[in-house]
């Protein structure tokens, strides 16, 4: 008995110092990081696949400089902070504003603060460095000719409501993409983050014209002809026209309702490789990846970097979103995408069965 007991306070101190190392990340230099990393020599991300917001250029970069493998499977932002909960493979994650405050509320994230914390804009960061959000992006129409019937592509949110195609926002219940869309369309009929009706009302006549399609906005989907009108983000839409070359997709941001909304760089505090998601991070928030990011239509929160004009030139003109409306208060955008998420269970998700 005394051996099993040794045995195991001998165990629990492993443990003890292996989750101490692994929630300690700023305590170590970039230098150590980096040798930390290539021991590891894999990184496993979840909602971050290559033709979200050019990932797939990063992941290429991170494993041509530093040799960190790397792996993608990709589901939605409630769907990432569940793996963090029960898989410790898991080891980074790109989760929609709204769950930063889950991720926070459940402790499964940790901290790691990259070398170019100063540059990056307070509301853009939790003050511990739990969560950072590299990039916005604006609400976007994708629009496939093809399947519209005559109908021309939506300018606006009154011209989707005047349309007759279906529309494709996918998963609002966990999913940070369909509630940006949700809250967009409030500010284009009249409300905001205080007033949802306007929304509401619109999504609930949507449903009953049967103009919603309840599946996933995927590259792959659209590939096959399966959207006709999808919303998604500006830097989504982009790579999915140019990625689609067997349609005539067009691609727009509305006139009268769109936001500007960031996706927040998550550490899983139960990662078998923290420190090759250190080194991720560092990446995406350095000048090459926050570049790379703006090569599919994304805006780099960082402050300090300069995006080539043939980058600038490729995707949206700033102008085009100079008047959607910026998301800076995360606790705030949590509380009214849980609204939405209810909301959505109870009166839609019955209509579309």
């Amino acid at each position: 008995m005394k051996k099993l007991i040794a045995l195991f306070v001998a165990l629990s101190m492993v443990l003890t110092v292996c989750c101490a190392l692994a929630d300690d990340l700023n305590s170590y230099t970039l230098d150590e990081i980096i040798a930390k990393a290539k021991e590891e020599g894999h990184v496993e991300s979840v909602g971050m696949p290559d033709s979200w917001a050019n990932w797939g250029d990063s992941w290429k970069g991170l494993t041509e400089t530093y040799g960190i493998a790397h792996t993608d499977e990709d589901m939605s932002s409630a769907e990432e902070l569940s793996m963090f909960e029960n898989d410790s493979t898991r080891d980074i994650g790109d989760v929609g504003l709204a769950f930063t405050q889950v991720a926070l509320d459940k402790d499964l994230v940790q901290s790691y603060k990259t070398t170019n914390w100063d540059s990056v804009p307070d509301w853009a960061k939790d003050p511990e460095g739990k969560w950072m959000i590299a990039y916005t992006g604006c609400t976007s129409f994708i629009f496939n000719n093809d399947l519209a019937k005559g109908q021309p592509m939506p300018k606006s949110w009154q011209d989707v409501r005047e349309g007759t195609y279906k529309l494709t926002i996918g998963d609002v219940v966990g999913g940070a993409t369909g509630q940006g869309v949700v809250v967009a369309t409030a500010y284009a009929f009249g409300g905001d983050l205080d007033n949802l009706q306007p929304a509401y009302d619109f999504w609930t006549e949507m449903a009953k014209a049967g103009r919603i399609d309840s599946g996933d906005i995927l590259l792959a989907r659209i590939q096959a002809g399966e959207v006709e009108c999808g919303v998604s983000w500006s830097y989504n839409v982009l790579t999915y026209r140019d990625q689609t070359p067997n349609y005539n997709i067009t691609v727009g941001i509305p006139s009268d309702g769109a936001i500007l909304v960031g996706y927040a760089s998550v550490i899983s505090k139960n990662s078998d490789s923290p420190f090759a998601a250190a080194l991720a991070r560092e990446f995406i928030f350095s000048d090459e990846g926050q570049i790379n990011l703006a090569k599919a239509g994304a805006i780099p929160t960082r402050t300090n970097v300069s995006i080539p004009d043939e980058v600038i030139a490729s995707t949206f003109d700033p102008s085009t979103y100079a008047n959607a409306v910026g998301i800076s208060d995360a606790a705030h955008y949590a509380e009214v995408c849980g609204e939405i998420s209810e909301w959505w269970d109870e009166n839609i998700i019955p209509l579309l069965n």
